[in-house]
């Protein structure tokens, strides 16, 4: 009995690291308002916010794999050809790191290298969720109620 308690305590503790860290709406909203990215580059905080909800929703460690070999990494979704090293597919390593390290629950280097992606030519519309999702729509209640 006590060996099958580990065990469950095990899994969980594993399904938690694997999950990574979730954030909730508004504490995403007032963490991305106090690392400057509203109106970095004029895109607002709730462009931000409906990005990621609709990327990760709000998740450090979401990963997906593109049909082209490549990754998106992280709560931003950022794409391993361009933006980051991952062993893969990368042709490219715009934000100079490791895409693991946009995986990590300190979302720091994630929103740094966003901020690199949005200052690229392609501007906020490299992410397709932003332009399906978020682009030209009235997105107050992605920021509704938080304070922003």
């Amino acid at each position: 009995m006590e060996m099958k308690m580990q065990g469950v305590v095990l899994l969980v503790l594993l399904c938690a690291v694997a999950q990574g860290k979730v954030f909730d709406r508004c504490t995403w909203a007032r963490l991305l308002k106090s690392k400057g990215m509203h109106n970095y580059r004029e895109v607002s905080l709730a462009e931000w916010v409906c990005l990621t909800q609709h990327e990760s929703n709000y998740n450090t460690r979401a990963t997906n794999r593109n049909t082209d070999g490549s990754t998106d990494y992280g709560i931003f979704q950022i794409n391993s050809r361009w933006w980051c090293r991952d062993g893969g597919v990368s042709s490219s390593n715009g934000c100079g790191i490791q895409c693991s390290a946009l995986l990590s629950d300190d979302p720091s280097v994630a929103i740094e290298c966003a901020k690199r992606v949005v200052r690229d030519p392609n501007g906020v519309s490299a992410w397709v969720a932003w332009q399906r999702h978020c682009q030209g729509r009235d997105l107050s209640s992605y920021i509704a109620g938080c304070g922003v």
